[in-house]
């Protein structure tokens, strides 16, 4: 047996990225650029793991982080992406985020037959498990979190005009095709689908546009900036349909303060995080550790901000896909370990919802429940909704 253990850890310290003492991991994040406000989730990924490192690290091995800017742009991510795995020789890159970064770096990451584990990204084409297998993503899918929303709309205001602000890349896209899987027919007479460009200074315009068009409900498929200005012009001109903020743009700090809390009222989005801020969490240990987390970590930062909380959240999944890897910390037996989580359930994560992975589902989080901004807080309705189900 003590041949055994030894030959174990001798592989250990033979797999790319991993000493008896460290383990090299890799992210991107856009910690500059037009989607800046999501950074933070790597603020709070980076926090986590200082939180890790300080208890002595997992199986005796400290994390070496390198989180690189990619400023939210491709060829950035590319470039910084290959440094990561050519240069800097990480084990594996866990939770780089944004749509268009993980898009061209996707293939590359998987030709090289690195983990690409938990990336922040719900663009349904990331969910196939079988063209990605070395992938595994940490946010619901965008196509069926659009689905939900459609299927409350139909549900709160049968036959409604829908208007969608749209990304144009993958993010925005697959929200209109998760309303047209609902609508079906319908939908070429009922939506309005207004798409804007990252580099857009502002999307005044198509709010107009939309507004115009009489639309009774809107679906903001976007990040954080132009959430806030969709959500301000709105109240500015008058106009009052429903609106639906997506997940990635729900941030109090991020998009609603920006936006004017006020001007936010009454603006549903969905969610699979517990909000300190809530009633229901606020006297919670899990919402006093996290609290205390911040404080200690992230001195100085907006603990509701969602964007530290998924930060949090994903440190805790590093944390246990390490744990679940034991000593064999070779590419392959990551890989599979992130495909082979069952009912992890995470301290900040509403109950009933639980990560569960597969060789057949690469997806973190299928589960999602409706809120409601009520100008001062997210108040949960309904009930934990499954994803996929209609």
């Amino acid at each position: 047996m003590l041949g055994l253990a030894v030959a174990v850890a001798h592989a250990a310290d033979n797999a790319i990225g991993v000493t008896a003492s460290e383990i090299k991991i890799g992210t991107t994040m856009p910690f500059s650029g037009p989607a800046s406000a999501l950074g933070n989730t790597g603020k709070g990924l980076i926090a986590y793991v200082d939180l890790i490192n300080e208890r002595g690290g997992v199986g005796g091995r400290k994390i070496n982080l390198i989180a690189l800017d990619d400023g939210y742009m491709p060829p950035r991510a590319v470039e910084q992406t290959r440094k990561l795995i050519e240069q800097d020789e990480v084990a594996f890159i866990f939770s780089p985020l944004g749509t268009p970064s993980n898009s061209a770096t996707i293939k590359y990451i998987n030709g090289k037959k690195v983990p690409d584990a938990f990336i922040m990204t719900g663009a349904a084409k990331f969910a196939r498990a079988a063209e990605y297998p070395y992938t595994t993503t940490a946010l619901p899918s965008y196509e069926t979190e659009a689905r939900i929303y459609a299927r409350f709309i139909e549900k709160a205001r049968p036959g409604a005009k829908i208007g969608i602000l749209y990304q144009n890349d993958d993010l925005g896209k697959d929200f209109v095709s998760g309303v047209k899987a609902v609508l079906r027919d319908a939908f070429a007479q009922r939506v309005v689908a207004l798409p804007y460009e990252v580099a857009d200074a502002t999307v005044d315009s198509q709010i107009l546009n939309l507004k115009n068009a009489g639309v009774d409900a809107l679906l903001l498929a976007t990040t954080p900036k132009f959430a806030a200005q969709a959500i301000k012009k709105t109240a500015e001109i008058g106009w009052q349909p429903l609106r639906i903020v997506n997940v990635v743009s729900s941030s109090v700090s991020a998009t609603l303060k920006p936006a004017g809390l006020d001007n936010a009222k009454g603006v549903l989005s969905a969610v699979f995080y517990k909000d300190p801020a809530d009633p229901a969490w606020k006297d919670s240990r899990e919402a006093d550790d996290y609290l205390a987390f911040v404080g200690k970590y992230l001195p100085g930062a907006d603990a509701h901000d969602i964007n530290y909380i998924t930060g949090y959240n994903q440190g805790m999944i590093l944390e246990h896909l390490l744990k679940q890897c034991g000593e064999d910390l070779s590419r392959d037996n990551i890989n599979r370990q992130a495909h082979a989580i069952r009912d992890l359930q995470l301290p900040m994560i509403l109950p009933g919802i639980r990560v569960n992975t597969s060789p057949e589902n690469n997806q973190a989080w299928t589960q999602l429940q409706l809120q409601r901004w009520t100008g001062e807080r997210w108040e949960l309705i309904g009930s934990v909704l499954q994803a996929d189900s209609d």
